[in-house]
């Protein structure tokens, strides 16, 4: 488990909440408020939630589309902090049950509710006005932030780095749409663009129309002006894994603004397969 700084006085006697995805980093999250002494819930939410994630802490189970409940057993287990972590499955507007606060926060989000930077956005408006304080993950645990530059010893080749610079344009453009995190390039032709299925699924797509010659890169960065302090951009061993199935030669990153699960396992990982992971300035 990653070395966690001590609570502060300030946030030891504040107790977070952990609203709780898929995947392991809400798992890290709460590895890290124990090492570091800090009160915490855990929100997990049915069928997103694995129940793994919750074994042993203090928790309420809830219907995603529950909002009303949702904030009142916030309230209840005294959260004056809340961290959203872990991804959550989009899908059909009547398919989260929502209840008569859901539909309220639905019929205000409006068009929004297409585009998950709009959506997560107006979910921290509406948690801050019950009186919580929205934080991002990195606030609990630093490490958790790429940091500028190569994880390994695998560095980008000068036409890497175009593939790169492409890529960020790419994003930035689409980002304003509030469409992707993720594109792959080669050879300065992007590949594919990351879709609701994910940067794993865009890797298998584009596995299927890589060029001749060197292979691709996979370029993940925020959207612009997004909500950072939910739905970061996520990188991990299974990314490394996935890439190198893909035929891409290396992942780069928004250094700050990347999320990247369990960094000495990844920079030793991309080592071994012969990938390079790299850090970029934001743009």
């Amino acid at each position: 488990m990653p070395t966690v700084p001590s609570a502060s006085p300030r946030t030891a006697s504040l107790r977070l909440g952990i609203l709780a995805g898929s995947g392991l980093l809400p798992r890290r999250l709460i590895e890290a408020c124990i090492a570091g002494g800090r009160p915490f819930f855990v929100l997990a939410f049915d069928g997103e939630t694995e129940a793994a994630t919750v074994t042993g802490t203090d928790h309420a189970w809830v219907r995603l589309g529950a909002v009303g409940k949702s904030i009142q057993v916030l309230k209840d287990a005294g959260c004056t902090e809340l961290v959203l972590i872990g991804p959550v499955r989009r899908r059909s507007l009547m398919a989260y049950w929502p209840d008569w606060r859901g539909v309220r926060f639905l019929l205000g989000v409006g068009r929004r509710f297409f585009g998950d930077d709009g959506l997560l956005s107006a979910a921290v408006r509406e948690l801050e006005t019950e009186g919580f304080r929205v934080v991002g993950a990195e606030s609990i645990l630093p490490t958790l932030l790429a940091p500028l530059g190569s994880l390994g010893r695998n560095a980008p080749d000068a036409d890497a780095l175009a593939d790169i610079e492409r890529g960020i344009d790419a994003l930035k453009a689409l980002g304003r749409l509030d469409v992707a995190q993720a594109v792959v390039v080669q050879q300065g032709v992007v590949l594919g663009v990351e879709d609701t299925k994910g940067t794993d699924q865009l890797m298998r797509r584009c596995k299927g129309l890589r060029r001749v010659g060197r292979g691709g890169v996979l370029v993940k960065m925020p959207k612009p002006d997004q909500e950072r302090r939910v739905d970061l951009p996520t990188i991990g061993d299974r990314t490394v894994k996935n890439a190198h199935q893909a035929g891409l030669i290396g992942i780069a990153i928004e250094a700050g603004g990347t999320i990247v699960l369990d960094r000495e396992t990844v920079g030793e990982l991309a080592d071994r397969l012969g990938l390079f992971v790299y850090g970029f300035e934001k743009r």
